[in-house]
């Protein structure tokens, strides 16, 4: 495993940190994940030793209070949360999408009261694009923003919020009436703030409850509901005068998001390459252990290559974004790749741990209900590859 997914060119910081949170999932988030997941239970504990450990803050500037670090190093830091329990990555993810919003489109005033607060976890982050009717097709949201003096009050209902409970802040965008010619110069992203936890979280804001999945537990999954709620002004994204920005505002933190499910499929490959070594090396048939055997040895042989290839793409994404180049097609290529070559080893894995891969006792059980999340979250594979051809068919446009 040790050979798997390494990065050349890491400063001696970034391999401290990847060393201590690789650590920190082997004694702390393996052991525990089964059964939290089984019992679809928040992993508090967990989440107590990564606020000892800075995570929270790792890419929010140290003005603010964090370290200061990378895409690169995050999305390396999500791959190492997510070997040992997809759930706990999922929990930072979307906090760091809005930590990443804020600090490139917010106001100096939403930096300086939210950023160092949510360097420590006191605060987390949730983030709302999609409705009941909406996914894909953001153009499509109906949620609106009405302004009413100097307020706005937002009326709908939002979907599919990680952290919905738990946050504390929620970058949601919704549709509002600036003139514009195209529906997305009519969007808007908004800071919601409000209590942590379920019902009434704030004045015409509530989170109903948790949505049972198949997959994915232990982090909470919730809708959202807007009925009335006002908000001043400034709680637009970046200020009042930001209004109408919010569709681009989002696209610029999904591309960093994308970059990171690509971090999360690596992650639970690694892991599910690292059980199917264990149990092959470990099960014998006909006087051998079937990894001796030439149709396993070849899954395995597979396994460990589509790991090296979209943990290279995923790399590349990420130093792309840092670099302060648009990463889109990168980062498409990165979450397609990743997420479908994540399918195919948990699902080899799987088949090679024969009937065992069936019962709740073994780990496998687990990711084979985990994987599939990435193949649609922060769009489906179909939305990338419309992404890449389009971004392709720009580059390469006949003359």
């Amino acid at each position: 495993m040790a050979r798997l997914a390494r990065t050349p060119g890491l400063t001696d910081v970034q391999t401290a940190i990847l060393e201590t949170v690789r650590e920190f999932a082997d004694k702390e988030i393996i052991p525990r994940a089964q059964r939290l997941e089984h019992e679809d239970r928040y992993p508090e504990e967990i989440l107590a030793g990564m606020r000892e450990m800075g995570l929270f803050g790792l890419t929010i500037s140290e003005e603010y209070g964090g370290l200061g670090e990378s895409l690169l190093t995050y999305a390396l830091v999500v791959e190492e949360l997510s070997r040992g329990w997809m759930s706990v990555s999922g929990i930072v993810n979307t906090h760091f999408i809005v930590a990443y919003l804020i600090s490139q489109h917010g106001s100096a005033e939403q930096k300086q009261r939210l950023l160092p607060r949510m360097a420590t976890g006191e605060v987390r982050g949730a983030f709302s694009m999609s409705e009941p009717n909406c996914g894909s097709d953001v153009s499509a949201i109906t949620s609106k923003a009405l302004r009413d003096g100097d307020s706005y009050v937002l009326n709908g209902q939002k979907m599919w919020l990680t952290n919905g409970a738990y946050s504390s802040v929620v970058a949601t965008l919704v549709k509002t009436d600036q003139g514009a010619d195209t529906v997305y110069g009519n969007m808007t992203t908004f800071l919601l703030e409000k209590e942590p936890g379920f019902g009434q979280t704030a004045p015409g804001l509530t989170i109903p409850g948790k949505i049972e999945k198949m997959g994915y537990k232990g982090v909470e999954t919730t809708e959202m509901i807007l009925d009335g709620h006002r908000v001043p002004e400034s709680a637009v994204l970046g200020g009042a005068d930001q209004a109408g920005r919010g569709f681009y505002q989002m696209m610029d933190g999904i591309e960093v998001g994308r970059v990171n499910v690509a971090a999360r499929a690596c992650g639970i490959s690694i892991r599910a390459f690292e059980l199917a070594m264990a149990y092959a090396q470990q099960r014998r048939t006909f006087g051998k252990a079937i990894a001796e055997h030439q149709a396993i040895a070849f899954k395995l042989a597979e396994m460990g290559t589509k790991i090296e290839a979209a943990h290279a793409l995923m790399v590349n994404a990420a130093r792309l974004k840092d670099s302060g180049q648009r990463n889109d097609v990168e980062a498409g290529m990165a979450k397609l790749l990743a997420s479908e070559y994540c399918h195919e080893i948990v699902t080899d894995s799987f088949r090679i741990h024969g009937g065992y891969g069936y019962s709740k006792e073994y780990e496998i059980e687990r990711l084979m209900r985990e994987a599939p999340f990435l193949l649609i979250g922060e769009g489906t594979s179909e939305i990338q590859k419309t992404i890449i051809s389009r971004g392709l068919l720009k580059e390469y446009r006949a003359r």
